[in-house]
């Protein structure tokens, strides 16, 4: 007959074991990776509308789901091995923002599943076999900021009096997106009867000597493109014009935020949030091939009243009735 100590022992051992064994029980936490090119601060509110993506599917990072965030602190050429990482570590879902490191991850796995953001039809950049039926193992959102920069040389014509000769600063190192956003230049600048000077910077120092030439030549206005390498130089970038005393518009608000004069492009951190929302439906069970890929459809108008101030600017109404936000 068992003794009564041997007994309690006993028990209490069993009882100790039970919630290790249910723990043991319960399913891993899923981990989404997050790929980005940029710096920490330069993504704090894209997160956060990835973040919101992932709750309204029922996602809260750090209770049900561990994101594993791989930036590349402006070097583009970290990327490969950024995503060959989270390729090894076999996360669930790799998210990604922008070209660069959505090529980068398409490289590193062709199983796992990668939402993208991007600013240019997915279909032209080889991403996906078409919008409805992206099959493969990628989906996620066009935010047409290349397509759209058409549309900023019409509202930088109507905030500069006697717009005709327009500088176009892009990257050449993003082939691609650039091709996109010179094509649109061209087509408007033909239509609206405008001088296009082009000027290229891939690097930090060749940004200061673009607009070195700028202040030579005296151009009307600035139409920044919107690249990775660019969008990560946005304070350089509005610090420059404002220096040189040049009308400058955007594809990001971030771009305005920091003292830019104008930014028109798509809603970002609404993007981000569709991102977050097609990793949660992944997480679920859905597949990649049968998430059509999403088309933007909220732009948004920015207007900094105090850079146009120091450049002696005078808004017109009709641009602030329209704009979603004016910085004062």
């Amino acid at each position: 007959m068992m003794k009564r100590r041997e007994f309690i022992t006993l028990f209490g051992g069993a009882a100790a074991a039970w919630p290790l064994a249910a723990r043991a029980q319960q399913p891993a936490m899923p981990v989404v990776g997050f790929l980005d090119s940029r710096l920490p601060d330069a993504i704090t509110e894209r997160l956060r509308g990835f973040r919101q993506g992932l709750k309204d599917t029922g996602y809260v990072e750090g209770e049900n789901v561990a994101i594993v965030y791989r930036l590349a602190n402006n070097q583009d050429d970290r990327l490969p091995e950024l995503a060959a990482d989270l390729a090894r570590r076999r996360v669930a879902v790799i998210a990604t923002a922008g070209p660069p490191s959505t090529f980068a991850a398409k490289a590193a796995t062709t199983t796992i599943p990668i939402v993208f953001i991007v600013g240019d039809d997915p279909v032209r950049l080889g991403l996906v076999t078409s919008l409805s039926r992206p099959g493969g193992n990628m989906t996620g959102i066009n935010v047409f900021n290349s397509e759209v920069t058409g549309k900023r040389l019409e509202l930088l014509r109507e905030l500069v009096p006697h717009l005709a000769r327009i500088a176009v600063l892009v990257n050449p190192a993003d082939a691609t997106l650039t091709e996109t956003q010179l094509k649109g230049v061209n087509v408007a600048a033909r239509t609206m009867g405008l001088q296009i000077q082009v000027l290229n910077a891939d690097t930090s120092a060749e940004i200061d000597s673009a607009f070195e030439t700028m202040a030579r030549e005296r151009p009307d206005a600035v139409l920044v493109g919107t690249t990775s390498f660019l969008n990560g130089r946005r304070v350089q970038l509005a610090h420059l014009a404002t220096l040189h005393r040049l009308p400058a518009i955007y594809a990001l608000r971030e771009c305005t935020e920091v003292g830019g004069l104008m930014s028109y492009g798509s809603d970002i951190v609404n993007g981000f949030r569709q991102v977050g929302l097609y990793t949660g439906r992944i997480l679920k069970g859905a597949k990649p091939e049968d998430l059509p890929v999403v088309q933007a459809n909220k732009f948004e108008l920015v207007i900094n009243a105090q850079a146009a101030r120091m450049l002696g600017l005078a808004v017109p109404d009709r641009l602030l009735a329209v704009a979603d936000e004016v910085i004062e």
